[in-house]
C-alpha cells in the first residue's frame, strides 16, 4: 500500500544489466537513447559515449532490422575497447526474430507487447470470444517463451515496454483506451515470464499524456503486487517535447511517480541530442529522492480517496477559484511589475492574481485582481486579503467576497477548521517547509477533506534559483506539483522564488505546469518524439520550423513523429499529426486519420498549414 504523505522508495527485486545493477537498492539509473544508424558502427560509438559522458548508465539503440541487431557486436565491442562497461539495450519493434537476435549481442532487449506478436495497429475494432482470446495469448507464449530461453543462455535482461501509442487492436478491442488496457498489455507478458522463472525483467509505460501514464503506472503496480510481482521500473514520458515545454512535461509525470518511491531507472525523452536528457533526469531524481529519511508525516488518506482513480476534489467555487473552475496562477509581485501594462505577458497566460504585499502600486492595470495583507487591506476594488492562520479573528471584520488564509499542516486544526467552515469566500493557500513538500501538503489537504472542509487550495511553492538556472526551478516546480495535480487536488498554483528569475518567466511556467498536467490549456502543445535511428526526416529543424508558424494557434495539440511506431497511437488526442511516411516523406493525419501520404518533406510544413486553415475556416462557416 503506498504511502500517501511518507517518502520511501518501493521495494523492487534486483535485476543484472551487465555490469549494472538496477532495483533492490541499488540507486535509480539514468538513461538515454541515440539518433544515430544502428548499421554506423562509428557514430553509434561516439553518440554513446556523450551519453555516458554526460552521466548516462545505460544506452539504448533502435533494432528495426537483423542487420541493426547483428551490429550491437561490433558497437558493443567498439565501447568496451575504449573502456566503457555501459551496457547496451537493443530497441525492437514489429519483429521478434530481431529481438531473438539482439539478445546475443546487448545487455537488455527491449520489446513492445503491442507489436511483438500482435499484428501492427490499424485502429480496428475486433471482437473475440473468450475462447479466442486464450488463443491469442497463447500464440503469445509459443513466439515469447523462445525469446526468454535466449535470453536466459546470454544473461540478458528484457524491458516490457508498453507505449500507449502503440496498444494492439487486439487490446484496444476488449479494454479500450485506457490505463487497464495498458496495464493488461504489460501483464499477459509478465505472467508469462513468471511463470518460465524468468526475473530479469524491468517494466515500463509510457504516453505523451502524463495523466494517462500515472495513473496506468500506479494500476500497474497496485496490479503486480496483488499478484506477488516486484519487477523494477522505468519512467518516462514519452513524445514530452523539447526545451522548457518538454523538461516540465516529463517532470510532471515522472515526478509525481518519483514522489510515491515508484521507479528504479528514468529517462526523460527529449527532442534534442541525447546527452542534453542526462542532466536533467539525474536532476530530476536527485531532487525527489533527497526527501529520503524526512521527518514522519503523521497524517492520514481522506475517507474515499481512491490513490488509483483520482477525482477533482469536490470544493465550492468562490472568485472564480475552485469548484468547475480552471486552477488558478497567482504571482509574487516585485518592485513596480504588477503596474506595468500587460505587454509582457502573453495574453493567455496573465496571472490571475497578483500577491504585492504591503502596497498596491501606484498606477493599478485594469481588470488586474491584487492580493494584498490582510493588515492594508481596505476594500478596493478587485483588491483581496491574505490572513495568516494566526489571524483568523480579523477574517470576519474584512468585508470581501474572496479571502485568503496561509496555512501549514500541523497548525492547530482546532482553529482554522471551524474558521474556513464558517468563511466559505477564504480560499486556503497550502504552504510548507518540510522536506517532502508533496506529502506535507498532500496531508493538509486530505485533512481538510476529512473534516467536511471544501474550501478550494492553492499550492504556493518556494525555490531559489537564479536565472541561469530557470530549468532547475521548472523541474523542481513541476515535480512537486505532479501528484498534487494528478491527484486532483489542485485549484490554483503560486511559484515564489528567490532570484532573478522575472515575474513573467515564473507566469509562463505554472501555466505551463498546469498544462502539462492537462489542467488548463493556455498554447499550442507539441508532442513531438526525441527522435532515433528510426528517424525518416530532420526532426530538430522541422520541429523549429513547425512551432515558428503555429505558436499563435492556442488550444492546438500537433504530433511531430519521426515515425510510425508510435505515430497515429501516441497523437490519439493530438488535433493534428506530421509522421514519417519513408526517406525525406511525411503523412499528415487529422486526428487519427490519415490525410495525406508521403508528402515531400520539403512541402510538409506548408501541408500541415494548410489543413489547419482548411479546418477553421470549416469551423467558422
Amino acid at each position: 500500500m503506498t504511502d500517501l504523505f511518507n517518502y520511501s522508495r518501493r521495494e523492487t527485486q534486483p535485476v543484472q544489466i551487465g555490469a549494472i545493477g538496477m532495483g533492490g537498492d541499488n540507486p535509480i539509473r539514468v538513461q538515454s537513447m541515440t539518433t544515430t544508424d544502428t548499421n554506423d558502427t562509428e557514430a553509434c560509438v561516439e553518440q554513446a559515449e556523450k551519453i555516458i559522458q554526460a552521466g548516462g548508465e545505460l544506452v539504448r539503440l533502435t533494432t528495426q532490422g537483423r542487420r541493426e541487431a547483428e551490429n550491437l557486436k561490433n558497437i558493443n565491442a567498439e565501447l568496451r575497447a575504449k573502456g566503457y562497461m555501459t551496457p547496451l539495450v537493443a530497441d525492437v519493434h514489429f519483429n521478434p526474430n530481431v529481438a531473438d537476435v539482439a539478445a546475443l549481442y546487448a545487455e537488455k532487449v527491449r520489446i513492445n507487447p503491442g507489436n511483438y506478436v500482435d499484428p501492427a495497429r490499424v485502429f480496428k475494432k475486433i471482437e473475440y470470444t473468450d475462447a479466442e482470446y486464450a488463443e491469442e495469448i497463447k500464440k503469445i507464449e509459443a513466439r515469447f517463451v523462445p525469446f526468454l530461453n535466449i535470453c536466459k543462455a546470454n544473461h540478458t535482461a528484457i524491458r516490457i515496454g508498453v507505449n500507449h501509442g502503440s496498444l494492439s487492436d487486439r487490446i484496444m478491442s476488449r479494454y479500450g483506451d485506457t490505463p487497464e488496457g495498458i496495464v493488461e498489455s504489460c501483464m499477459e507478458f509478465l505472467r508469462i515470464c513468471k511463470g518460465e522463472h524468468f526475473d530479469n525483467v524491468v517494466i515500463s509505460i509510457k504516453a505523451s499524456n502524463t495523466v494517462v501514464m500515472v495513473r496506468s503506472v500506479r494500476l500497474l503496480v497496485d496490479t503486480m503486487d496483488r499478484e506477488d510481482m516486484h519487477y523494477p521500473l522505468h519512467l518516462g514520458v514519452t513524445e514530452a517535447g523539447e526545451g522548457e515545454d518538454g523538461r516540465i512535461k516529463s517532470a510532471v509525470g515522472i515526478g509525481a511517480l518519483l514522489a510515491d518511491g515508484i521507479g528504479d531507472t528514468v529517462r526523460v525523452s527529449l527532442s534534442e541530442p541525447p546527452e542534453a536528457e542526462i542532466p536533467v533526469a539525474h536532476h530530476l531524481v536527485d531532487y525527489m529522492t533527497s526527501r529520503a529519511g524526512h521527518v514522519m508525516i503523521p497524517a492520514d488518506p481522506a475517507p474515499g480517496f481512491d490513490w488509483l482513480h483520482p477525482e477533482r476534489r469536490f470544493t465550492r467555487a468562490v472568485g472564480g477559484i475552485g469548484g468547475s473552475n480552471v486552477p488558478v496562477v497567482i504571482v509574487t509581485a516585485k518592485g513596480g511589475e504588477a503596474g506595468q501594462d500587460g505587454s509582457q505577458y502573453n495574453p493567455d497566460q496573465t496571472p490571475d492574481f497578483f500577491y504585492v504585499g504591503q502596497h498596491l502600486p501606484e498606477k493599478r492595470v485594469k481588470g488586474r485582481k491584487y492580493i494584498v495583507d490582510f493588515n492594508v487591506y481596505k476594500g478596493e476594488k478587485d483588491t483581496y486579503p491574505i490572513f495568516p492562520y494566526n489571524a483568523t479573528p480579523f477574517i470576519a471584520a474584512a468585508k470581501s467576497p474572496l479571502k485568503f488564509l496561509v496555512l501549514q499542516f500541523g497548525a492547530p486544526s482546532e482553529e482554522y477548521l471551524p474558521c474556513l467552515k464558517a468563511h466559505p469566500e477564504l480560499v486556503v493557500v497550502s504552504m510548507t517547509g518540510h522536506k517532502n513538500r508533496v506529502g506535507d501538503q498532500r496531508a493538509l489537504v486530505h485533512e481538510l477533506t476529512a473534516n467536511g472542509v471544501y474550501n478550494p487550495v492553492v499550492f504556493t511553492e518556494m525555490y531559489r534559483h537564479d536565472r541561469e538556472h530557470k530549468s532547475d526551478l521548472q523541474i523542481e516546480a513541476a515535480a512537486d506539483m505532479g501528484a498534487l495535480m494528478i491527484d486532483g487536488l489542485t485549484d490554483g498554483l503560486w511559484l515564489m522564488n528567490d532570484g532573478d528569475i522575472t515575474l513573467t518567466e515564473i507566469a509562463e511556467t505554472s501555466f505551463g505546469i498546469l498544462q502539462a498536467a492537462r489542467l488548463r490549456t493556455t498554447k499550442t502543445e507539441y508532442i513531438s518524439c526525441p527522435g532515433c535511428g528510426r528517424t525518416l526526416y530532420n526532426l530538430r529543424d522541422t520541429i523549429a520550423r513547425i512551432k515558428d508558424a503555429t505558436r499563435d494557434m492556442r488550444g492546438l495539440k500537433i504530433g511531430i513523429m519521426g515515425c510510425i511506431v508510435n505515430g497515429p497511437g501516441e497523437m490519439a488526442d493530438a488535433d493534428y499529426g506530421y509522421v514519417g511516411a519513408g526517406p525525406g516523406k511525411v503523412s499528415l493525419y487529422r486526428k487519427k486519420t490519415c490525410v495525406e501520404h508521403g508528402i515531400p518533406e520539403s512541402e510538409a510544413v506548408e501541408h500541415l498549414l494548410a489543413l489547419i486553415k482548411e479546418d477553421k475556416l470549416r469551423q467558422n462557416n
